[in-house]
This record gives structure tokens, C-alpha cells and sequence, in this order.
């Protein structure tokens, strides 16, 4: 195993785990596999954020979701809670000044399954009967959450707050891609929509070798979803953390 550690994440929220995994003697190399973009028109998201004191709940799918909402978000309002599936989106949450201190936060009680799924187990279903809740996501994404508070007896609202999308393979990503595979390394994968995308772009590179290499590496995944959909894929040398930077890190560190 070499010492290189691929790191999926956007580009904007990978800068830090790689300054980490740089402390760690590792050598952190950032392969964006989903490039986040701002909506074209954005009077949707800015009317419906207007109304925020209105929703008994705001849900926010990802960091990213709550970065692009709070470009347009001035003041949280008081007495609305939030839900959000991961550590990660905590820290984006800190970042504009919302803690447990201040806000009510809601999140999976166990960190290694974080998702939806367990998001709503964490949440008072009952208490938002006959309230309105909103989900703030990208332009498209799983229903599963909208439809668990639906089943409550909420009137739910889903707002698209950014694009999503996976890159293009050019000539310099298929070369990257074929450097990487040349060898055995850790890849941080922490989206399962990432992760497809991954092994959509090694099949472009038009060689079933290229495959088995991609099915041979070790990936650090935060999420059992993220697990699964790899196993779908033939990626079996798994390791699977709690979310959060400080668990990755942890994982890498037993590698050694």
C-alpha cells in the first residue's frame, strides 16, 4: 500500500481533510468526483427561505446544502429546529454560528449510520404532525426523508439549493485515473453518488483492467449505505468509520 490517500469530496470541503491527512505523513491527493454548482435562477430557494419562521423543521441533506442556504440566509430564526444526517454538516452548521448551544440540532444517534433512514428514528415523528417541515437538498435526491415525514402527518417542502454533478472524463481526469490505479491506496469515498460516478468514469476508460484495479483498492467509506453500494460495485476491501473528519483520520492511521 503506498502512502497516497485519494480524497473524493468536493473541492471546496476537501482543502482541510487533506491538510490533515498531509499531518499525518500521508500524501493527500484531491480527486473531486462531484462538482457542486450554484442554481441558475435562485428565487425559489430565496422566497422559500424567506418563509423559514414558518416550518416547525428545516432538514438539510448535506454541508452543502446548508452552505448554498446560508448565502441567503441572514439570521436563523428562533424555535426552528434543524435535522441534519452527519458531523459533517454540524461543522458546516458551526460554521455560521449554529451549535447545540443556541439551536436545537438533530441528528442520527449513531454515527456510523448516518442517513436518512436513521435521521428520522432520531427525530419526535409524532410532535410534527400537522407541521410543516422543510428539506433543503440539491436538484434532485432520495425521497425516503420527505416520505417518512409525510407518513407523520407533516406538510413537507423540498427546495433544491445547488447542482450537483459528476465531472466529465477528459484527457488529463483519464490520465489521473489511470496514474491512480496504477498502484494500491486509500480512497476516502464519502458518497455513494460519488462513488458511482467513479466507477462509471474507470469503465470510460474503456478497459476491464481498469476495473479490477478500481475493485482492488481499499476505500474508507463514513456511511453503511456508502458500504453497500461499494459491495455492489465489486469494491470489497472496505473500511467503514462513524462520520466525521476526526473517525477518517482514525481509520487511515490503523492502516499504517
Amino acid at each position: 500500500m503506498s502512502d497516497t490517500v485519494v480524497i473524493t469530496r468536493p473541492r471546496a470541503q476537501a482543502e482541510g481533510l487533506a491538510r490533515a491527512v498531509a499531518a499525518l505523513g500521508r500524501k493527500p491527493v484531491l480527486l473531486p468526483l462531484l462538482e457542486i454548482s450554484q442554481l441558475g435562477d435562485t428565487a425559489a430557494l430565496e422566497d422559500t427561505l424567506d418563509g423559514l419562521a414558518g416550518y416547525a423543521l428545516v432538514a438539510f441533506v448535506s454541508p452543502n446544502a446548508i452552505d448554498a442556504a446560508f448565502t441567503h440566509i441572514e439570521r436563523w430564526p428562533d424555535g426552528v429546529a434543524i435535522a441534519v444526517v452527519g458531523e459533517g454538516s454540524r461543522a458546516a452548521l458551526a460554521a455560521h454560528g449554529l451549535t447545540d448551544a443556541n439551536t436545537t440540532i438533530i441528528s442520527p444517534r449513531d454515527p456510523t449510520r448516518s442517513d436518512s433512514e436513521n435521521l428520522l428514528q432520531a427525530i419526535d415523528l409524532a410532535a410534527l404532525h400537522g407541521k410543516r417541515v422543510l428539506i433543503v437538498r440539491g436538484q434532485s435526491g432520495r425521497e425516503l426523508m420527505a416520505d417518512g415525514f409525510r407518513a407523520a402527518g407533516a406538510s413537507v417542502t423540498t427546495c433544491a439549493a445547488y447542482r450537483r454533478s459528476v465531472p466529465a472524463l477528459t484527457p488529463a481526469l483519464a490520465a489521473t485515473l489511470a496514474e491512480l490505479l496504477a498502484a494500491q491506496h486509500d480512497w476516502i469515498i464519502t458518497s455513494s453518488e460519488a462513488l458511482r460516478g467513479l466507477m462509471a468514469l474507470v469503465r470510460q476508460l474503456g478497459s476491464e483492467e481498469a476495473v479490477a484495479k478500481m475493485q482492488q483498492q481499499h476505500l474508507i467509506v463514513p456511511h453503511a449505505r456508502i458500504a453497500e453500494t461499494a459491495n455492489t460495485l465489486g469494491l470489497t476491501r472496505l473500511t467503514l468509520t462513524g462520520s466525521g473528519d476526526e473517525c477518517l483520520l482514525a481509520a487511515l492511521q490503523s492502516q499504517e
